[in-house]
């Protein structure tokens, strides 16, 4: 194929922080405090697995209506011994046993809420945390848990969004969860920006683990592993399997208005075990870009790289009319193909077939498409949700923690750890948000809604089933490069995270550009999808971009057709990244600056 030479816009000569580099560890996530705490671990000693568990668990303090012990996470990983050969860590937990389709139609429900007990998934999250530490990391689940245990009992400084999200559901929160309300609302208001959060509760059910750990007593690798399978034996079989499930069985209120009791049983909780999968891979240019399968929307990231893999680079510009068009164009036929095929356990091995790809890059036009487009699969019929249109170029402006419409919904936060021995790791938590569900008192947290991104239709490859993992949003990128650079990053934003994450790889790997840069470069994401949350609206042909593109480019999207929402100078992405220059052998690290907590660090 002929690429011919065409100019790039270059990177900007100035970006609003360096990109760190050095050789001795580097780790960047969505808040300083979790950077710090990973960084920290690294300079006593531990490894990049060691500091990422420490930080993952700092990160349901700092941010907890972005993520909770409660929720779940996806990882991605390569080790030092075996580089080469990513891993994804799974802290998805499946549906309960009771989750039926049956059980939620009887409930006079025809979607999964988006809040409330009912759309719980088993949370995955604290599982996963620990399994990667048994088999990875090298520290004590004491010492990594101490951190958090800290922050937990000390207090951490809340953020002006979690205050935001707070003063959202206050109304929820006073009348209905009043659970919820003693936590967040002491003195029956939001706490002020800036000011001491402490949670004892959440405190005591750390130590809890660790005390779990600490009654085993051989000394080795065996016994550190015994230690961490105690504390997760205690996380599964404990108090928290018990209060959660004894607390979201009574009744209560639903984002659909309705009361009702959640199905979750400590049964459940004992059932699940975290793990690990192979990756599944693309190529797209001199780089293998490694992914979670087809049970989150990681392999719709593939999909586009391949079909954009075939184009000339001036296709491939996210700073020109051009190169903008056809990577939103790219993307609605990938997630299209995601709402048509995925799920877990679902077979799309045709999708990514020469002639299905060549097919799907034949199907961008020169003008927006307004048409929901997934592809054709000899023998198969995709599966076709009811689209129910919302407001055009409304969901995902902004914060998706709390959409332009008003809706207050959750969202995600990330982590890199890249260490001095050559392991790296990519981990994206979510679920548990603080707005997720009432709080179970005991335990200082709520649980997730991650079934709501499944369907009450046996026909969908993601249809709700006991046992069977929500298909997620999550989604951490592993990159490696033929000359030996590796690249790990994620980023929160739902439906954006794909999309967020496609510009910032498309900068790096064609443009030249240098992981700051890339973060910076001004960004945008189309809503031209099925929301994978509820109430599961689509906009046929909605984009939202960030002024900076500028208005040439952004009216030159709006001839095009595309229907144009301007979101701000600095408002859309929040990725991070570390990585390895192999040439050099120099580590490095970026993060975003959007929101003004984001931070990477290292030396």
């Amino acid at each position: 194929m002929d690429r011919r030479a065409v100019t790039y816009t270059p990177a900007p000569a100035f970006t609003t922080r360096p990109t760190l580099r050095g050789t001795f560890g580097m780790s960047a996530s969505t808040h300083w405090l979790a950077t710090a705490t990973a960084q920290a671990v690294l300079e006593r000693g531990g490894n990049a697995f060691d500091a990422v568990v420490a930080g993952g668990f700092v990160l349901h303090l700092v941010e907890p209506h972005l993520n909770g012990p409660g929720g779940d996470l996806v990882g991605i990983f390569s080790t030092a011994e075996r580089l080469t050969e990513p891993v994804v860590l799974v802290g998805q937990g499946p549906a309960p046993a009771g989750a039926t389709i049956a059980h939620f139609r009887g409930e006079g429900l025809d979607l999964v809420p988006g809040a409330g007990g009912l759309a719980a998934a088993v949370p995955g999250a604290v599982d996963a945390w620990l399994v990667l530490l048994r088999d990875h990391g090298t520290w004590e689940v004491a010492d990594v848990l101490a951190y958090a245990i800290d922050y937990a009992r000390d207090g951490v400084p809340l953020g002006d969004r979690v205050i935001s999200t707070i003063e959202r559901v206050a109304g929820l929160f006073r009348d209905h969860w009043t659970s919820s309300a003693d936590l967040w609302m002491p003195g029956g208001r939001a706490p002020d920006a800036g000011a001491l959060f402490r949670n004892p509760a959440y405190a005591d059910v750390l130590d809890g683990l660790v005390h779990a750990s600490c009654t085993v007593r051989d000394d080795g690798p065996v016994g550190r592993a015994a230690r961490i399978d105690a504390a997760r034996r205690e996380w599964k079989t404990g108090l928290v399997a018990r209060a959660a499930s004894a607390f979201l069985a009574r009744p209560h209120r639903h984002s659909t208005g309705g009361d009702h009791a959640g199905v979750i049983t400590a049964a459940d909780f004992a059932a699940f075990d975290a793990g690990y999968e192979p990756a599944v891979t693309a190529r797209f240019r001199d780089a293998t870009v490694a992914k979670a399968g087809v049970w989150t929307q990681g392999p719709a990231l593939l999909e586009a790289l391949r079909v954009l893999d075939g184009l000339t680079d001036e296709h491939l510009d996210p700073s020109t009319e051009l190169g903008a068009h056809t990577t939103i164009e790219v993307l609605k036929l990938a997630l299209a193909d995601r709402d048509a095929y995925f799920g877990d356990a679902a077979d799309i091995d045709e999708l990514f077939s020469d002639a299905v790809i060549a097919s799907r890059r034949a199907a961008i036009g020169a003008r927006a498409s307004r048409d929901w487009r997934p592809a054709d699969l000899e023998g198969r019929t995709p599966y076709r949700p009811e689209l129910r249109i919302g407001d055009e170029g409304a969901s995902g402006a902004g914060e998706p923690t709390v959409d332009a419409t008003g809706s207050t919904r959750g969202d995600t936060c990330h982590i890199d750890v890249i260490d001095r021995w050559g392991n790296v790791v990519a981990v994206t938590p979510s679920g548990g948000w603080l707005q997720s569900s009432p709080t179970i008192p005991e335990l200082g947290f709520c649980l997730g809604t991650r079934l709501q991104m499944t369907w009450l239709d046996e026909q969908s490859p993601s249809a709700l089933r006991p046992g069977i993992r929500p298909r997620t949003t999550l989604t951490p990128t592993l990159v490696f490069r033929d000359g030996g650079d590796v690249i790990a990053l994620g980023t929160p934003g739902g439906d954006q995270q794909e999309q967020w994450q496609l510009p910032v790889l498309l900068r790096m790997l064609v443009g030249g550009y240098d992981g700051q840069a890339a973060v910076d470069a001004p960004t945008l994401h189309t809503t031209a999808l099925i929301d994978s949350f509820w109430p599961r609206t689509w906009d046929p042909a909605g984009v939202i971009v960030e002024d900076r593109l500028g208005d040439e480019l952004i009216t030159g999207l709006e001839r095009r057709g595309h229907a144009v929402t301007r979101a701000g100078h600095w408002s859309l992405g929040r990725v991070s990244a570390v990585g390895r220059d192999a040439a050099t052998g120099m580590l490095w690290a970026a993060a975003n600056p959007r929101g003004m907590q984001g931070y990477a660090a290292g030396r």
